[in-house]
């Protein structure tokens, strides 16, 4: 198991290299200037400012000095504000979009599972149905269409929740309920499908026939395997969800990683670009490696071969 993790965690900071080399390269090779909008200056003050933000070295230099900042956490400075740096924005941004993740994951998850749940135990019934066109309705009506139902109808229509900001509870209701419906969506129907293979598994069988309540199949056997392709695509759907969603975040007007995205681009910030980038990726592989190493504890079936080690 040692191992295994060290080897996980190798090609994890190799694929987080990969991506911090592609990302850099590609901010490189874009057309524009980061102080084109700053309208025509004298030369003197335009080689400051490519001094300043070592721009006035080598590309390959410049490569290696990022990487060296990152090394020490450090994303760099802002291009476009005076007092902030990259640092600075995401210690304000994550926080916001953190929050608003882990609230819209829980819904996500909680409801996902108990809809593919009641969906397989009562299969081809009005149960089953019922849970399914939730879920396709999920899955089919983009977040910012349902973010502008909710709107119109819960702030403007029965005035019940506020929009716009992020002060109390009550304004991350309707934000945490949009972002949350299409992965709740494919986590009811992932379990559906899982639940109805495993229900028709040779051990679930057995334990009918042993005569063990219903209630013990379902939580002690059923769902614990059921929830492994669930627990698969955990990483990647936490990561989406915890770094705020770019529509959301500005349809609601929060003050997160998301919108902070967003203004990087209309203001052509580069360095703000480049290390959200780097550290969203760094999010996303840290959560995969914590789903491989969850997924071989919650089934202890799976092993890890001596000749994939």
């Amino acid at each position: 198991m040692l191992k295994y993790t060290l080897k996980r965690l190798l090609w994890a900071i190799i694929t987080l290299w990969v991506i911090i080399t592609i990302t850099f390269i590609i901010m490189k090779i874009i057309p524009g200037n980061p102080f084109a909008k700053e309208g025509p200056m004298p030369p003197a003050i335009y080689n400051n400012l490519q001094k300043h933000y070592n721009l006035d070295k080598p590309e390959i230099v410049q490569y290696g000095l990022y990487l060296k900042s990152l090394l020490q956490l450090d994303f760099g400075p802002s291009m476009k504000s005076k007092t902030l740096t990259v640092n600075d924005y995401i210690k304000k941004g994550f926080p916001v979009s953190l929050h608003l993740g882990l609230q819209a994951l829980i819904i996500a998850i909680t409801f996902g599972l108990i809809l593919g749940v009641i969906a397989a135990l009562y299969h081809n019934r009005w149960p089953d149905y019922l849970s399914m066109v939730i879920a396709i309705i999920g899955i089919s009506v983009p977040s910012f269409i349902l973010a502008t139902f909710l709107i119109q109808y819960f702030a403007v229509h029965l005035r019940v929740l506020p929009v716009a900001t992020w002060k109390s509870w009550a304004h991350t209701v309707l934000p945490s309920v949009s972002l949350a419906l299409m992965p709740m969506a494919y986590l009811a129907r992932l379990m559906r499908s899982s639940m109805l293979e495993v229900m028709n598994q040779d051990y679930i069988l057995t334990a009918k026939a042993k005569g063990l309540a219903r209630s013990m199949i379902i939580i002690k056997h059923a769902i614990r395997n059921a929830i492994l392709p669930v627990v698969t695509v955990l990483g990647i759907t936490t990561a989406n969800l915890v770094t705020g969603s770019f529509i959301i975040e500005h349809i609601f007007g929060i003050p997160g990683m998301g919108e902070m995205f967003v203004k990087s681009i209309f203001n052509r910030d580069y360095s703000v670009i480049l290390g959200s980038t780097v550290f969203y990726s760094a999010i996303l592989i840290f959560l995969i490696f914590v789903v491989d190493i969850a997924y071989t504890w919650i089934d202890p079936r799976i092993k890890v071969a001596k000749e994939n080690i």
